[in-house]
């Protein structure tokens, strides 16, 4: 059995950041690790930009499940009242 490592390719990107923020990113961060660094901080956000979008999707989701779910009811109320004696 082998062994398999996924490679992934990379890109280089040109962006600005603050001042402060490059200081302290090179303050805290080994030059040969900041790369991998601003990756997994840019993909960290990500994941919660998803997070919350999902969250939002679920959130108009269950508001629509209960609109339409009144609106049913509602229906189904006023036949069930038809038939009963006034």
């Amino acid at each position: 059995m082998g062994l398999y490592i996924m490679v992934s390719r990379t890109v280089k990107l040109n962006f600005t950041i603050p001042e402060k923020t490059a200081s302290t990113l090179k303050e805290r961060v080994r030059s040969r690790k900041r790369s991998a660094f601003v990756a997994e901080a840019i993909e960290e956000k990500l994941r919660s930009i998803e997070q919350k979008e999902f969250e939002q999707e679920m959130i108009e989701g269950y508001i629509a499940e209960r609109e339409e779910g009144a609106q049913i009811n509602a229906e189904w109320e006023k036949i069930t009242l038809e038939k009963w004696p006034h």
